[in-house]
């Protein structure tokens, strides 16, 4: 499948830090990922029925578990990720039939403008720093009557895990989520008027807040922006630990919540 491939930088250094984080996360990612993969099966539901020979952009493509999925319904896909260990990973999965990767990010995407139907993307968007600029992006290399399908994050996820790190010290150990108000204002400024969002909240539960901070660490989303530099001792760990114990419940496990935004925007 050829696609006219254009060569834009990454414009944020923060970017490349993210990308470290995932790409040493690629063996592991697929073994920690029952979240992201709820949550992309979710969004993949709001698709048109069929796609068969669509041109269709899986943006934040992670190991390609999605990629296939779309390929299965007859998609041709494009997987495009800011880290090539996840890119690797994502060709392992699918090969090379109806498939092509390519390295980028989301705020300056390397593709021709009208040049994909579809637009795919599911828990990648939170890595950006405006919204709004992959936003546009997305609009801008969708083709004419097509649509935008995307997932992320909004403020109050993984409140538990933010409280229980609270009372240990002052750092930020958890990222910062845009609110529903901020969804809206960047997709006004990126020129989307005509939108659905679903607002889901996801609980997950575990046995210990490690096996949370396990999984948060086996997907690569470790990388928390204004995060102090040292290293976490065991024993911080285990305070943590036992600051979570507030929220277990009657069967003796602790809860992780999401509140997440499922997005559609037609054009």
């Amino acid at each position: 499948m050829e696609q006219a491939i254009l060569d834009y930088p990454l414009p944020y250094e923060d970017k490349s830090a993210v990308a470290e984080a995932f790409g040493k996360a690629a063996e592991t990612y697929d073994s920690h990922a029952a979240f992201q993969r709820e949550v992309g099966t979710r969004l993949l539901r709001l698709l048109p029925n069929d796609i068969n020979g669509k041109t269709v952009l899986d943006l934040g493509c992670g190991t390609g578990y999605f990629a296939a999925l779309l390929r299965e319904r007859g998609a041709n896909v494009i997987c495009c990720d800011l880290s090539q260990q996840m890119l690797d990973k994502a060709r392992e999965r699918c090969g090379v039939e109806q498939m092509h990767y390519q390295l980028g990010d989301a705020e300056s995407l390397p593709l021709a403008s009208q040049s994909v139907d579809l637009v795919f993307s599911s828990l990648a968007l939170q890595w950006c720093g405006d919204l709004s600029q992959p936003l546009r992006e997305m609009r801008r290399v969708l083709k004419p009557s097509g649509g935008i399908y995307f997932s992320t994050l909004l403020d109050g996820s993984l409140s538990e895990l933010r409280e229980a790190w609270s009372v240990i010290d002052k750092y930020q150990h958890v990222n910062d989520f845009c609110s529903i108000d901020e969804i809206k204002i960047a997709l006004a400024q990126s020129g989307s008027d005509c939108y659905q969002l679903d607002l889901p909240t996801i609980t997950l539960w575990y046995d210990s807040a490690f096996s949370l901070m396990r999984d948060l660490k086996g997907i690569g989303a470790s990388y928390v922006h204004g995060r102090s530099q040292g290293l976490t001792s065991r024993s911080m760990l285990q305070n943590v630990e036992q600051a979570y114990q507030k929220f277990r419940n009657y069967k003796g496990l602790v809860p992780a919540t999401y509140q997440v935004c499922l997005g559609v925007i037609h054009i």
